[in-house]
């Protein structure tokens, strides 16, 4: 097949799986941040998996490199490429594939464009990182895969944490933590040298003696209330017993004057006697009887 309908056919397939979605952001999944095994499907020889294994041993000697070989062009590659995805993920063998080949032309990569491979990368349940061919070659498997690599080698640097350097962060968020936490300690000590110099602390009961000192005022304060509410009634009681005295007819009686009685009623006029009646006559020092003439 020549190139120009090969590029036609990779076009006319990139445009129907970019429609249906396969390419889609929100498909994809994330890299786990460290994996334990790496799955690696590619040629058994050759340079790719040699530097696959070469990155990932120095950047993390303790990830384990799983290689699942499959031929990477020529007839029936796709399929090869296809089942091996698919094995990989029904064993569960791997947390990261890395779909990988070096460089070279259309042809030679093709079956990285067949919509079967597209369609496993598509399917996977593990994260699938795409590196085939060089920084400039693009695949349809690029487009699918949940993350694409320039190089075999930039894979495995993606797919493989550098344990030193997570190392280094690791120690300087300790040391970040350890003075947090130190400063944290001297802050809580000042404030419990304020609190214990306090005077609730020296003298307990400070704050109870000062309550009864007011409770103390308070009762003073309805005392000489009462004594002048008191002195104030005495007072009134006086000026009221003053002039209930100064109109009481027994003060009268003191001034001379007599009260004149019949009957047991006092006789407030003339008319009301006559000749031959018996009245009594009350003096402020008793009383004598007289008959009416």
């Amino acid at each position: 097949m020549v190139f120009g309908e090969l590029y036609t056919k990779y076009q006319e397939l990139k445009n129907r799986l970019e429609q249906e979605g396969l390419f889609s952001e929100n498909h994809k999944k994330k890299i786990p941040m460290m994996p334990k095994v790496i799955g690696v499907l590619t040629s058994k020889t050759g340079s790719v998996i040699r530097d696959i294994i070469n990155v990932s041993s120095r950047r993390n000697p303790n990830v384990y490199i799983r290689l699942f070989p499959v031929p990477v062009q020529g007839e029936g590659a796709g399929q090869e490429i296809a089942d091996g995805i698919k094995y990989m993920n029904d064993k569960k063998l791997a947390d990261v594939l890395i779909l990988a080949r070096g460089g070279g032309s259309l042809e030679d990569l093709w079956p990285f464009n067949e919509e079967i491979v597209a369609r496993s990368i598509y399917e996977s349940e593990i994260p699938i990182i795409s590196a085939v061919g060089h920084e400039t070659d693009f695949t349809i498997a690029d487009f699918v895969a949940d993350l694409r690599a320039p190089t075999p080698s930039a894979a495995a640097e993606l797919a493989v944490p550098d344990i030193y350097e997570v190392k280094k962060k690791i120690s300087a968020n300790q040391d970040r933590l350890r003075m947090a936490l130190i400063k944290k300690i001297e802050m809580m000590k000042l404030r419990y040298e304020k609190i214990k110099s306090s005077f609730v602390f020296k003298e307990p009961t400070r704050k109870i003696e000062d309550y009864y000192l007011k409770i103390d005022g308070y009762i003073k304060q309805m005392e000489n209330l009462i004594k002048v509410k008191q002195e104030k009634s005495k007072t009134k009681y006086v000026e009221l017993v003053s002039k209930l005295d100064a109109i009481s007819p027994l003060k009268t009686l003191t001034r001379g004057y007599a009260i004149t009685e019949k009957d047991g009623k006092i006789v407030k006029s003339k008319d009301e006697l006559k000749k031959g009646d018996i009245v009594s006559i009350r003096y402020t020092d008793g009383k004598k009887d007289a008959q009416i003439m």
